[in-house]
């Protein structure tokens, strides 16, 4: 039982309990038990354990002993008979945007719904419509959710999917039998999100190998077990095939199921256009021609210098002019994750961030990072507690109070700065001016035209005060499209500013999408990437934000935190200077 778990049960706890229409106060004592395993610590679990948790500010008797047996036993006993009084599939609802316990309960008490299936019905045939508090306009957004859901359900996040490819990498390589192993498939390509997980392994015994896998505890369904690929399933249907071969066919094997296809594709007609044959397996000479005679392929380089290439790194495989780049020796050295001294859009308490100033800025310090920048929302964001001026400047002075106190990291202030509908923005620029940065982004208005949104965002981008964008596409991956706007446009006016644009390392946001880097990067316009950390363990994020630069062919001189401190106060101040002029 990690505090992660605990805290998934408290909340889940607080929803049933509002479901039953449960007294506030008995539902607010254990969102607020969340929120002290939240931010107290790493020896919560050994308090809890040894029935201590009374002795936390915040911690009664009740919950203190609930939390010791769910630690102690695995499961609360309460929580159990909470989820007994509702069907299983009710908890889908609460995946559906827009529905909150209130409107779930409504639905539950008087139309009987009790599942996604249920949902979509009482939508379709205006039943929920007649609701208090809904409408016909609400249960169309709802049938237009049910229906992105769908469309993504086999989908995964790949945040969501990284730590169970690290486990299971893990577990294998720990195999007495097995002698090399790699994930494939798109978690190798960082991808932002995946289908299934493909793992590779070299082995002289493969039937004790795919005995030891399809045994996992984690696995719930066994689909396919042979001798050399076994197909299974984990938790909410996530599948994971792995492939055995020998060490000889490993680079082979390796290559073709990272992919992509279409990267794929053009590798073997560039081999048969060499005389060879190239599949899963091996690279032979096709018969009748006479090609030249290779050295003996080991690895994957070995593969690709044996057809003239460059190594391609897989974040890079996906015909997107990687091969020709590697044939012209022009490929990018890829930005790597210890590059990064430092970061920018971060959240703290005293907006909806989960850990103090202080507590941000020990983590960040703890990775290394040289700097933090904290960027709480600004107060149009009422629904994320906001900073209005006043509250904004004290923040101010706090930072400046800390970084005199301490010299382990250096903060700098700024804000997560609303772009409002018709494109200015939530502060004037007599607040902006007293600040080291601003991330200017969109929250609301998601449903504006595509030429009103670009010119919404452009305007922003021409305030001399805004230093970076923040999650320009607004997406949310499985949840929400990105809302319209020209991409394009918004490049070239961020290149003609000197605007940076993010890359939120958010696992349900990585925004700017990949895809629009490369053309970005040629146009000079700088990335930062950013975690948009809410809590500390959000700082980790920054790693997915550098499979996103990988894969936009970003090297280190073109993302902002790679800059050490000296450089990136030099870059902040030239643009604060240019706003000045």
């Amino acid at each position: 039982m990690t505090c992660e778990e605990i805290i998934a049960v408290l909340e889940e706890i607080a929803v049933l309990l509002e479901l039953k229409g449960e007294n506030p106060f008995k539902t607010r004592a254990y969102r607020n038990g969340a929120d002290i395993i939240t931010n107290y610590g790493d020896d919560f679990l050994q308090k809890a354990r040894e029935n201590k948790l009374t002795e936390i500010k915040g911690f009664g008797e009740a919950l203190a002993t609930k939390v010791h047996q769910l630690v102690t036993e695995g499961e609360m006993e309460y929580h159990q008979k909470l989820r007994a009084e509702f069907p299983e599939t009710i908890f889908e609802l609460f995946h559906i945007p827009g529905l909150g316990p209130k409107k779930i309960k409504a639905l539950h008490t008087h139309l009987g719904v009790a599942s996604i299936a249920d949902l979509k019905r009482v939508c379709a045939s205006g039943e929920a419509a007649q609701l208090n508090g809904f409408g016909k306009k609400t249960s169309e957004k709802i049938l237009e959710a049910i229906a992105f859901r769908e469309a993504h359900a086999d989908r995964f996040l790949l945040g969501s999917v990284t730590p169970v490819v690290r486990a299971i990498l893990e577990d294998l390589r720990q195999h007495p039998d097995v002698d090399q192993v790699e994930a494939a498939g798109s978690v190798r390509r960082g991808k932002e999100t995946v289908h299934d997980l493909d793992f590779i392994v070299s082995t002289q015994n493969p039937q004790a190998v795919m005995e030891h896998f399809v045994s996992r505890e984690d696995v719930t369904n066994v689909m396919v077990h042979g001798e050399t690929k076994s197909s299974v399933h984990l938790e909410h249907g996530l599948q994971c095939d792995l492939r055995a071969v020998s060490n000889e066919e490993f680079p082979f094997a390796l290559n073709y199921f990272t992919g992509s296809k279409e990267h794929n594709v053009a590798i073997r007609g560039r081999a048969r256009d060499q005389g060879y044959t190239l599949n899963e397996y091996r690279l032979a000479p096709i018969e009748g021609k006479d090609p030249k005679k290779l050295k003996p392929i080991h690895t994957e380089s070995d593969l690709y210098r044996a057809l003239g290439l460059e190594y391609i790194d897989p974040a890079l495989r996906e015909n997107q002019g990687e091969i020709e780049a590697a044939e012209k020796g022009t490929l990018p050295k890829l930005i790597e994750l210890e590059n990064l001294r430092g970061t920018f859009h971060n959240h703290t308490t005293a907006s909806d961030g989960k850990h103090s100033l202080e507590q941000m800025a020990e983590a960040a310090a703890e990775l290394g990072l040289e700097y933090l920048g904290i960027a709480d929302h600004s107060k149009s964001s009422f629904q994320a507690n906001g900073l209005d001026e006043e509250r904004l400047l004290a923040q101010v002075e706090a930072i400046k109070a800390y970084n005199k106190a301490q010299d382990a990291i250096t903060i700098f202030a700024g804000t997560e700065c609303d772009i409002l509908k018709d494109g200015s923005l939530d502060f004037d620029d007599e607040i902006l001016t007293q600040l080291d940065y601003v991330v200017a982004s969109v929250h609301n208005v998601f449903t504006l035209s595509e030429k009103a949104q670009t010119e919404r965002i452009l305007k922003a981008i021409e305030n001399p005060y805004v230093t970076m964008l923040g999650h320009v596409s607004g997406r949310l991956l499985l949840k929400r499209d990105p809302y319209a706007v020209d991409i394009p446009k918004i490049l070239d006016a961020c290149a003609a500013n000197g605007t940076w644009i993010e890359i939120n390392a958010s696992p349900i946001r990585l925004d700017m999408d990949w895809r629009w880097w490369h053309r970005a990067r040629d146009l000079g316009v700088m990335a930062v990437i950013n975690p948009d950390a809410h809590r500390t363990r959000g700082l980790q994020d920054l790693y997915f934000g550098v499979q996103v630069a990988r894969k936009g062919w970003l090297e280190k001189a073109h993302v902002a935190n790679c800059l050490p401190l000296t450089k990136v106060k030099k870059a902040l101040a030239a643009k604060a200077s240019a706003a000045h002029a």
